[in-house]
C-alpha cells in the first residue's frame, strides 16, 4: 500500500527526494529541476536569466499532473528549455520529472503520466569555433571579473571549461602562467598555459587566496554544502553548468541567430589560435 498522498506538487518532490539512491549534489540538482517544472505545469511562463534564480516556484496541486492538458503544456515548456539552454539540459530536467512520475505512479499519487508523449532530443553538434572578430567582441562585454577572467583563459590556453573550472588556486602558477607540474594536479592539466595578462586577471580574481576553487559562486554557499567550499569567501565552485548558462545568456546579443555561444566555441577558437602560432614559429613551442 503506497504512503498518504501528498496535496502539494512540492511536498511530493521532496517525498521522491528522500527517497531517491542519490547524493546530496545530485538531490540539489534534481530538486532544482523538478521545481522548474512548477511553472509550466501552474500555466506560467518560467522566469528567465538572473529573474529565476531566488524565483519561488507557484504552488499547485499535485493532482494537476493528471488534467488532461498537462501533457501539452509540458511538451511545449520543454521545446522552448530545448531552444534555450540546450538539448542536454533539457534532457536532464525531463529524466528528473519523468522518474519523480514513474515513483508517484507506483505510489498511487497519479493514474496518468503527463510525460509519456515526450522523447529526448538530440544534442546539436558542438557549433564552429568563435573568430577572431568574435572573440574581440566578447571581450569587450560590460561581464564580471570571473567571467571574463574564465572567458580569457580558456582562450589563451584552449583548455576546456569543465577542466579550468575544477582547478583551485593551489594549482595555478602564475608566475610562469600555467598549471603547475607536480604530481598533486589533475589528471593531464599539466602543462597548460597562458599568458602574463591572463595570469594578471587571475591575480585579481583570488584577491590573495592560495586554496579552494579558483572559479566561484557570485554568492555563499548553503551551509548544507561542503564540498568544494572556499574558507575565505564561503562561496563554492562555480559548475559547469552556470557558467555555460552564463555565457550563453551574455552573448546572445552578439549571435545573429540569438541563440549565444558556447564555452566549447571558445576553447575551439583558443586551441586553432595556439595551433596556428605553433606552426607560424616552426614547431617551436
Amino acid at each position: 500500500m503506497g504512503l498518504s498522498v501528498p496535496v502539494e506538487y512540492a511536498v511530493a518532490v521532496e517525498r521522491y527526494l528522500d527517497q531517491a539512491p542519490i547524493g546530496g549534489a545530485s538531490r540539489r540538482v534534481y530538486r532544482i529541476s523538478l521545481a522548474g517544472w512548477a511553472w509550466p505545469l501552474a500555466g506560467k511562463p518560467i522566469p528567465l536569466g538572473r529573474d529565476r534564480r531566488g524565483a519561488a516556484p507557484p504552488v499547485l496541486p499535485l493532482a494537476v499532473l493528471d488534467d488532461p492538458g498537462t501533457g501539452e503544456r509540458l511538451a511545449a515548456q520543454y521545446a522552448a528549455r530545448t531552444a534555450s539552454a540546450g538539448a542536454r539540459t533539457a534532457n536532464r530536467e525531463l529524466s528528473a520529472l519523468r522518474g519523480a512520475v514513474g515513483w508517484w505512479q507506483d505510489q498511487d499519487w497519479l493514474q496518468a503520466d503527463p510525460t509519456a508523449g515526450l522523447r529526448h532530443s538530440h544534442p546539436a553538434a558542438p557549433g564552429a569555433a568563435l573568430t577572431g572578430e568574435q572573440v574581440s567582441t566578447l571581450f569587450l562585454l560590460p561581464a564580471s571579473l570571473r567571467e571574463h577572467a574564465l572567458w580569457r583563459v580558456l582562450y589563451d590556453s584552449g583548455a576546456s571549461a569543465a577542466d579550468m573550472l575544477a582547478l583551485d588556486a593551489d594549482h595555478l602558477d602564475l608566475s610562469l602562467h600555467r598549471v603547475r607540474a607536480w604530481a598533486g594536479v589533475l589528471p593531464g592539466m599539466a602543462g597548460i598555459e597562458w599568458s602574463e595578462g591572463t595570469s594578471q586577471l587571475l591575480r585579481w580574481l583570488l584577491a590573495g587566496r592560495t586554496w579552494g576553487p579558483v572559479f566561484v559562486t557570485g554568492r555563499r554557499a548553503p551551509a548544507r554544502v561542503a564540498a568544494d567550499v572556499c574558507r575565505v569567501t564561503g562561496r563554492a565552485r562555480m559548475s559547469y553548468r552556470r557558467a555555460a548558462e552564463v555565457f550563453t545568456e551574455l552573448t546572445r546579443p552578439l549571435d545573429p541567430a540569438a541563440k549565444g555561444w558556447t564555452l566549447h566555441q571558445l576553447s575551439t577558437a583558443g586551441r586553432a589560435r595556439k595551433m596556428t602560432r605553433h606552426g607560424a614559429l616552426g614547431g617551436v613551442p
